[in-house]
């Protein structure tokens, strides 16, 4: 069962996930691995997260 995500949680998952991988390849470190998961969350509209914690932002 696919967990859908809010529009505006989305867009805002999409900017921190592209921001967190250009500060970290601008840089040098490997903490852009944490910048894959908000962004790829985003582009997918799936957030595994929800699943854990019996929660999500479905409208």
């Amino acid at each position: 069962m696919l967990k859908r995500i809010s529009k505006y949680r989305r867009m805002l998952q999409i900017i921190i996930g592209t921001v967190l991988i250009v500060i970290a390849y601008s840089t040098n470190s490997v903490w852009y691995y944490l910048g894959i998961l908000p962004l790829l969350s985003g582009i997918t509209n799936f957030c595994p997260l929800c699943i854990f914690l019996k929660r999500c932002s479905i409208r």
